[in-house]
């Protein structure tokens, strides 16, 4: 028999290729499949790049018999909050029915380890600003409720079957490779620091702040964000947990307090050594005042153990990665 291999779907967009980059680091091999509709080749460092869906199942089977795969990560999926609004199916068809397809094939080739890419959408908006693992789960829009049937198939899955899995709900992913060697390179990016960073590089005129009359410190809102490289670790423990027999878990992945919109642009001019233009509007429906993670239990659980919780830094990488990007 060959040997086995950690599939990782969406391996060549943000987040999955800097877990493969860690991965492949370490020495572990990785094959990706990745229809590169947002990911990039160029991401893959040091594993072999399938093109192609996770919807198409003689596919998704002929990789997990070839290569060998006990563990897969599941990163594939669209991650725009407000085109899911405007086009719920898409969202539906590719982050759940999708996934439905590759939990199949991965039962049927007897994967047995299978770590979840989930969000805090799941939680809506909160009552308190604290979000826990227990917290009620009530999506308010298409993208969050793709993630939550996931994670509901995955569950009972679990219970029909002996694969075990691990689900990260990710708060506020940001950042990019310390090295420089990968970053974030959507296009059309919502992420508030990502954004700061297109403005402060040259990229986009101005930044756009939505809501500044919410119930917090400053009146802006306030997320928990974490470092790409932190978000990284956490599923490289993951992989490392299932392997060593740990039972299915969710987990939050987040710092376990959180920035102001305000201090997020505070950050970017101090760091950048100039000020960002910045227009204020009226808020967004949906948008809660404060999510911030309670994420003892990963640390717990995991063994993890963050390493750039620091604003500053993660503003850092992100202007770095721009200037990569626009020079």
């Amino acid at each position: 028999m060959s040997e086995s291999k950690i599939l990782v779907t969406g391996g060549a967009g943000y987040i999955g290729s800097h877990v493969v980059r860690m991965l492949t680091g370490a020495g572990r091999p990785v094959v990706v499949l990745d229809n590169l509709s947002t990911g990039f080749r160029d991401a893959v460092i040091g594993a072999e790049l399938v093109e192609g869906d996770t919807g198409d199942k003689a596919l998704v089977s002929k990789v997990l018999a070839d290569h060998n795969v006990d563990t897969v990560l599941h990163f594939a999926a669209h991650t725009i909050v407000p085109e899911s609004v405007e086009k719920p199916l898409k969202y539906y068809g590719n982050n759940t029915c999708c996934t439905r397809n590759l939990l199949e094939c991965c039962s049927e080739a007897g994967v047995k380890h299978f770590i979840f890419s989930s969000t805090a959408a799941v939680y809506g908006i909160p009552e308190d600003s604290m979000c826990t693992e227990d917290s009620p789960l009530s999506p308010i829009n298409p993208y969050g409720t793709s993630k939550l049937m996931s994670e509901m198939m995955l569950r009972d899955l679990g219970k029909a079957t002996d694969m075990r899995h691990v689900i990260l709900r990710y708060f506020n992913v940001a950042g990019s490779d310390p090295e420089g060697r990968i970053g974030q390179s959507t296009e059309k990016a919502t992420l508030l620091i990502k954004v700061a960073a297109e403005v402060a590089v040259g990229k986009r005129e101005q930044l756009y702040v939505f809501g500044t009359d919410y119930p917090t410190p400053d009146g802006t809102g306030v997320r928990d964000y974490i470092h790409v490289d932190d978000l990284a670790d956490a599923h490289i423990k993951a992989v490392d947990y299932l392997a060593g027999g740990g039972a299915s878990v969710t987990l939050n992945c987040g710092y376990g307090h959180g920035y102001s919109v305000k201090e997020v642009i505070d950050s970017v001019n101090r760091v950048n050594g100039t000020s960002i233009k910045v227009i204020e509007e009226a808020r967004r429906a949906g948008d809660p005042p404060a999510l911030i993670a309670k994420a003892d239990r990963a640390r717990e659980v995991l063994g993890w153990t963050p390493r750039h919780d620091d604003l500053d830094f993660i503003v850092k990488t992100s202007l770095e990665w721009e200037r990569k990007l626009a020079g």
